[in-house]
């Protein structure tokens, strides 16, 4: 069987680095990486003849040469090109969140069921290592905390950090909760851009588990991290380290006594999470199988997203 024709549209910094992990497999004959394509084309051209690839002139090229396509241009187009190339005949990985409207995620999902196409939405933390260690250890989280936190990128900034970073937090953690969501409280400012650059969050679910998320693209240094209490347990996950420890007690609690205390630290080979996420969509493609990250996971996130950001009160309504 010929590995699937693959193309990337959209090479700004994540097109990027999608185009760059297509052509490692590529080269281990996992894909024919057809080309990729922008609008703008000495953008396409560097990224073209870095890595060897023929560049797609436009979109229409796209739909002629290629069969999959992992679409990267900004998330307010996402449904206009997502639409036209799935209706086109091709499979689509599209880099979340899967549009920047609900209405505009349905038609991406009806687009993909109408002609029984692969959709896959880039969710890259589903192929995290530590996150797959540490599901096993989880029984009931009651509370759960998590950070997202980095300098200002210069990218994405066409839409709220809720929806460029939360997004990717709100995505597990909605599944960890293991609970329809009852209640949201929000707080959010624009510092650097036109749309909320720090993002906090509270939402309580219909089984009385607390998440609280923190989101920012202006803090100095990186973080990302989630934090699940339970009654048996503390479980940190470092995304950026890829450690997990886990702090249990041992045995009962004896009144006037301290516990004893077992702490157990993973240490996991870095994986190349996004790697392992484009191995997977062109193994869908090529399997016809159903992805880790579907449109319908992709609708979920992004509808919780809308509903913290929906809950942000405007700077004039603050006291």
């Amino acid at each position: 069987m010929s590995p699937p024709r693959v193309a990337v549209v959209g090479v700004g910094s994540m097109g990027r680095l999608h185009a760059e992990k297509l052509a490692e497999l590529a080269a281990e004959g996992r894909a024919d990486f057809v080309g990729v394509y922008d609008l703008d084309p000495a953008r396409a051209r560097e990224v073209g003849q870095r890595l060897g690839v023929p560049v797609l002139d436009e979109l229409e090229a796209v739909m002629r040469e290629a069969q999959a396509a992992c679409v990267a241009v900004p998330t307010v187009d996402h449904v206009r090109v997502a639409c036209a190339l799935l209706r086109s005949g091709l499979d689509v990985l599209v880099e979340k969140p899967l549009a920047a409207r609900r209405d505009d995620a349905h038609e991406i999902i009806e687009a993909a069921r109408g002609g029984e196409r692969v959709l896959q939405v880039g969710h890259i933390e589903r192929f995290s290592s530590a996150l797959r260690a540490v599901r096993p250890i989880l029984t009931r989280p009651r509370f759960i905390e998590a950070h997202r936190i980095g300098p200002y990128p210069g990218r994405a900034t066409d839409v709220s950090v809720v929806l460029d970073l939360m997004i990717h937090d709100l995505d597990i953690v909605a599944e960890l909760a293991g609970a329809e969501v009852e209640r949201v409280e929000a707080i959010g400012v624009a510092v650097l851009s036109t749309t909320e650059d720090i993002a906090n969050a509270r939402v309580r679910f219909t089984n009385g588990c607390i998440l609280n998320l923190t989101a920012s693209r202006v803090s100095v240094e990186p973080l990302r991290k989630i934090r699940v209490f339970q009654s048996d347990a503390y479980i940190s996950i470092d995304f950026l380290s890829n450690k997990i420890s886990v702090i249990r007690r041992e045995g009962a609690v004896t009144p006037g006594e301290s516990p004893k205390i077992q702490v157990e630290n993973l240490e996991l080979d870095a994986a190349d999470a996004l790697l392992a996420q484009d191995r997977a969509f062109l193994e869908c493609v090529r399997d016809r199988t159903s992805p880790q990250a579907s449109g319908e996971d992709g609708y979920r996130a992004l509808d919780l997203a809308l509903r913290i950001q929906e809950s942000i009160p405007p700077l004039e309504e603050l006291r």
